[in-house]
C-alpha cells in the first residue's frame, strides 16, 4: 500500500421527498425484513442531476427485493451537518444516510453510526473497495462508512494555450514552473496557473508530494505536520508560483474552487488543480471550451504522481435503524454493482468499488483517463479525525494560504501558526 493510498476525503448534505410511499415513517423507523416496513434515507442534493429518476428506479428494485418501501429525502449540503447534529442529539436520525467522508468519523465518534465490518465481510466485497474511501470511513478500527462514490483533483490545462506557448503537460515541479513561465510570456494578460487562497484541497497535494503530512495520530494525540520542513517546501513551491513567479493573480488570493472553475471556463487560466467532476461544468459554463482542455495527474516533485484528496461520500447506517439487515440491503444495492455504476456515470464521480473502475481505467479520453489514474494511484485523504470538520470550519488552511499570498506572512510563520491551530482543534481544544 502506497503512502498516497493511506488517506481519503470529503463532502457533505439537506430536503425533498422522493420515493412515493403510503407508509410514512420518521427517522429511525427502519421497518422489518418481512417486507412491511419503510426505510428512511437521507441523500445529499445536487450531486446527481438525475437523482429523482434514479431513486425512483432504486425504490422499485428495493421494494421488489425486500417488500419494503424507501422514504428518500434530499438534503442540502449546506444544511446537512447541523441537521445531522440535531437529529443525533434527539435520536431522530434516518436509518441510512449519505455522509461526507470528513463527517463519518465525527458521527461514529458520537456513537450514532453502526459498524459495517460484518456486513461487508459477509457480502464478500472487503477487498473490492477503494482503499482511500475505506480508510476515511474507518474510526477506531471499525468501518462506519461504506464507500459509495468519490472524485479526485488533478491538473487541468487549456490545450490551446499550451499549444500556442509550445509547452507540454508537466510531469514534475520544474516542468510545471517552466510551463507557467512560457504561458505568462505568451499570454501576459491571463493567469498561467491559478493558486487560489480559499481552496484547502488544492494545497495538500504539494505538501504530500514533498514528503510532508497534514496531520498524524500517535498515542491518541493528533499533531499537524504543516510546519515540517517537507510541508513548508511544498507550500512554498505552490504559493511561490504566485508570490515569486507572478504566474497567478492577486485576485486569486480570495478564490474558492468555484472561482477557479469560472475563470478557467472563461478561457482566462492556463492551468489549475480541479476536480474530476468539473469538466461538464466547464463546458456548461462556456460551450466554446469543449475540446479545448485536458488533464494530467498532479505532478510529483521529481516526477510521478502527487497524492490528491479524494472527495466523496459514504453510505452510513445509523444505530437508530430498527432493521439493520434491511438497511444493509439498501446500502449494498447502492454501493456495489449496477446502481453504483449508474450513479457514478450520472454524477461524474468514480464508484467506490474497484472492479467497477476497469472500464474507466481503460479509457483514452483526456478528461477521464488522467483522473482515473490519479484516483487509483494518487488518491489521498485528510486526517480521519472526528474534529476535522472543525478545522475546516475554522478555515485554518485557507487563512494560512491567504496570509502568504497577500504578503502578510512568510511560509514558515504562516504554516507554524496553521499547524498550532490545527493541532489544537484536532485534539478537541476548539
Amino acid at each position: 500500500m502506497t503512502r498516497a493510498m493511506r488517506r481519503s476525503l470529503a463532502a457533505a448534505t439537506g430536503a425533498v421527498l422522493v420515493a412515493a410511499t403510503a407508509a410514512a415513517c420518521g427517522g429511525g423507523g427502519g421497518g422489518d425484513s418481512e417486507g412491511d416496513g419503510t426505510l428512511s434515507v437521507w441523500i445529499m442534493q445536487g450531486t446527481n442531476p438525475d437523482a429523482e429518476d434514479f431513486f425512483a428506479d432504486v425504490s422499485t428494485a428495493f421494494e421488489e427485493e425486500t417488500g419494503a418501501t424507501l422514504d428518500v429525502e434530499f438534503v442540502e449540503w449546506g444544511d446537512a451537518h447541523d441537521r445531522f447534529v440535531t437529529s443525533i442529539a434527539g435520536g431522530t436520525t434516518p436509518d441510512v444516510a449519505e455522509t461526507g467522508t470528513t463527517w463519518t468519523p465525527e458521527f461514529a465518534d458520537a456513537g450514532a453510526l453502526a459498524p459495517l465490518d460484518e456486513y461487508v465481510d459477509g457480502a464478500g466485497v472487503t477487498d473490492d473497495l477503494v482503499e482511500g474511501l475505506v480508510e476515511a470511513g474507518t474510526y477506531d478500527e471499525q468501518l462506519y462508512g461504506m464507500p459509495w462514490y468519490a472524485g479526485v483533483r488533478s491538473l487541468v490545462y487549456n490545450t490551446e494555450m499550451f499549444e500556442q506557448a509550445g509547452v507540454e503537460p508537466p510531469t514534475s515541479w520544474a516542468e510545471l514552473e517552466d510551463a507557467a513561465a512560457a504561458l505568462k510570456k505568451e499570454f501576459p494578460d491571463k493567469v498561467a496557473v491559478a493558486v487560489p487562497g480559499d481552496a484547502e484541497f488544492t494545497v495538500y497535494p504539494w505538501v504530500w508530494a514533498a514528503g510532508g503530512e497534514v496531520a498524524t495520530l500517535d498515542g491518541g494525540t493528533w499533531t499537524s505536520g504543516l510546519d515540517s520542513p517537507e510541508a513548508q517546501e511544498g507550500i512554498g513551491f505552490w504559493t511561490g508560483l504566485a508570490t515569486e513567479g507572478g504566474y497567478s493573480s492577486s485576485g486569486a488570493t480570495t478564490w474558492r474552487e468555484t472561482d477557479v472553475l469560472d475563470s478557467f471556463a472563461a478561457g482566462d487560466v492556463g492551468m489549475a488543480v480541479m476536480g474530476s467532476w468539473t469538466p461538464g461544468a466547464i463546458v456548461e459554463a462556456n460551450p466554446d471550451m469543449e475540446g479545448k482542455f485536458a488533464a494530467v495527474p498532479i505532478p510529483g516533485q521529481d516526477g510521478g504522481i502527487a497524492p490528491s484528496v479524494l472527495g466523496g461520500s459514504h453510505l452510513s447506517m445509523f444505530e437508530t435503524a430498527d432493521d439493520k439487515d434491511l438497511a444493509w440491503t439498501f446500502v449494498e444495492m447502492m454501493t456495489t454493482g449496477e446502481f453504483a455504476q449508474q450513479w457514478a456515470e450520472q454524477s461524474g464521480y468514480f464508484p467506490g468499488q474497484v472492479s467497477l473502475l476497469d472500464e474507466t481505467l481503460a479509457s483514452t479520453d483526456p478528461l477521464v483517463a488522467p483522473f482515473a489514474e490519479q484516483f487509483v494511484d494518487g488518491g489521498a485523504s485528510v486526517p480521519a479525525a472526528p474534529t476535522y470538520g472543525a478545522v475546516q470550519a475554522k478555515l485554518t488552511t485557507s487563512t494560512m494560504m491567504q496570509s502568504i499570498l497577500s504578503g502578510d506572512a512568510d511560509v514558515a510563520t504562516a504554516s507554524t501558526a496553521a499547524a498550532e491551530e490545527m493541532t489544537s482543534i484536532l485534539n478537541g481544544a476548539g
